[in-house]
């Protein structure tokens, strides 16, 4: 495949490896031709690699399978999941699903990847809704901080958000880049 049809959320078979994408960027420099930065996680080590492709290099996308899967419960450090499908559960270790876990919560939807009858990386949806735990009470006025304040999710995750959410509200977040989207009315 070519270097500029990288996507996040993509499983690359680079260097005899497996590698996910979890993040990508176009980049077009004012010298030279365009590239695409990413930051690769090694999907048996773990390790994380910052590569840059350019127009020439050879990637090759791994045939992975997707699964809708429900997030069942956490058991030890492992992830139980269930198929939508087929109804078949997975022991995914925390390892594999990685940042993920700030925007899981039971009975929520994913995206398995499974290679080879193994799960290598868990997706969550790009936008998920969460109920605020903890946050400061917004002061009416207060604009040096940016209109904006830290808030804790029901999952653990901190965002920032703007002064008038307050606590016990459900708000929609992009789960690509950790962004406030809106209020959900309930």
């Amino acid at each position: 495949m070519n270097y500029d049809d990288i996507k996040k959320g993509m499983i690359l078979n680079f260097e005899n490896q497996l590698w996910y994408v979890a993040w990508c960027q176009h980049h077009k420099p004012g010298k030279g031709g365009a590239v695409m930065r990413t930051k690769l996680r090694n999907i048996i080590k773990g390790n994380m690699l910052d590569r840059v492709f350019r127009g020439g290099d050879s990637i090759e996308q791994a045939r992975v399978d997707n699964r809708e899967a429900q997030f069942l419960y956490k058991d030890g450090t492992d992830f139980i999941f269930m198929d939508q499908e087929t109804y078949d559960q997975y022991s995914v270790p925390s390892n594999i699903v990685g940042d993920v876990v700030l925007y899981l919560k039971e009975q929520g939807l994913v995206d398995l990847k499974i290679y080879q009858d193994e799960v290598i990386a868990v997706d969550t949806p790009m936008f998920v809704e969460l109920q605020i735990t903890e946050t400061d009470p917004g002061l009416k006025g207060d604009t040096v901080s940016g209109g904006s304040k830290p808030a804790t999710l029901e999952t653990g995750a901190v965002i920032q958000v703007p002064l008038f959410v307050n606590v016990g509200e459900i708000i929609k977040v992009d789960t690509r880049d950790d962004r406030y989207i809106e209020r959900v009315k309930s």
